[in-house]
């Protein structure tokens, strides 16, 4: 990204492998509270990866397209976000359905980052199969509907919400910039005199983070943890979009943090080999960190499940 040096701030650990799974492209990490799972995607494989909160019992279904993002609805099934298409998905039989259409007329896009809001709403994104610049859009799935919030992003990523719900945060990882709009009452971002959507503001600026914004997640005091692509880490931002802390990590493409387990305290990690000619040993495995000891009462803000009518 840059050749500036990296913001000094203090390492809270390093996370340690939970999972061997390499993914050539880890995403999409979600925790099903109900069942002990963290889930999490390998896309370009088109595979839904499984465990229990310690690594324990992993199991990968294979799937019919690449797919992004797994979110958890109100009826215990999944709603697959993927190329051309969302499905009910049901983790017991592994049966899917198709949903809706998800640009499906559109060739040159598959599905990328994807979160559940705080009104039980998805927003979801597409991107360039070859990270075309401007082919990537900005949508949200709201109470079945689909709604296209923004075009011609390249590579849009770290959606995520502040806990009471008043703003969004995205990035376009190519740019290095996140991004926050503020919401109405809906959950919408909110819109101008002429009716169209207001410009987002600019919040946090990592283009000298050493590494590519990517995924992201609130941890309850608002701040967010953002996965660094190319840096080996994740940065967690306080509300004003300052970097506070980090977590190291051994492989040098985290894509996505997620909290889970109990009480939410651990930060999960998943990661990508993809474009790598050498890749490291650990690089698309899935990492965590118990984050008990090194910030005690940190916890995430948990996601809710996926309103879908």
């Amino acid at each position: 990204m840059s050749d500036v040096p990296t913001p000094s701030s203090p390492c809270l650990g390093r996370a340690e492998v939970r999972v061997a799974s390499a993914c050539e492209l880890g995403e999409g990490p979600g925790w099903d509270g109900a069942r002990g799972d963290v889930r999490w995607l390998n896309i370009l494989a088109a595979e839904l990866h499984r465990a229990r909160a310690d690594g324990s019992e992993h199991r990968v279904t294979q799937l019919k397209r690449r797919t992004s993002y797994a979110a958890l609805t109100r009826d215990g099934d999944y709603l697959l976000v993927a190329e051309g298409q969302l499905s009910r998905f049901d983790p017991q039989s592994g049966e899917s359905t198709a949903f809706l259409p998800f640009e499906a007329d559109n060739p040159v896009t598959r599905s990328n980052d994807a979160r559940v809001d705080t009104h039980g709403s998805l927003w979801l994104s597409t991107m360039g199969l070859g990270a075309e610049k401007g082919a990537g859009s900005l949508y949200r799935l709201h109470r079945g509907e689909l709604t296209c919030l923004r075009r011609g992003l390249t590579i849009p990523n770290a959606l995520c919400f502040s806990p009471d719900g008043r703003h969004a945060y995205f990035t376009d990882t190519a740019i290095g910039w996140v991004m926050r709009w503020t919401l109405d009452a809906q959950g919408f971002p909110e819109r101008g005199d002429d009716g169209a959507f207001r410009e987002p503001e600019p919040w946090a600026d990592l283009r000298h983070s050493g590494g590519g914004p990517d995924g992201a997640v609130m941890d309850a005091e608002g701040c967010m943890w953002i996965a660094l692509w190319g840096a080996g880490r994740v940065a967690r931002l306080n509300p004003q979009g300052k970097e506070i802390a980090h977590v190291a990590l051994a492989a040098r493409q985290p894509s996505c943090p997620l909290f889970g387990g109990p009480g939410l305290s651990t930060l999960y990690i998943t990661t990508a080999r993809e474009g790598m000619t050498a890749p490291m040993e650990h690089d698309g495995a899935l990492f965590a960190i118990d984050l008990a000891d090194a910030l005690p009462g940190c916890h995430g803000a948990a996601e809710p499940a996926l309103r879908l009518g």
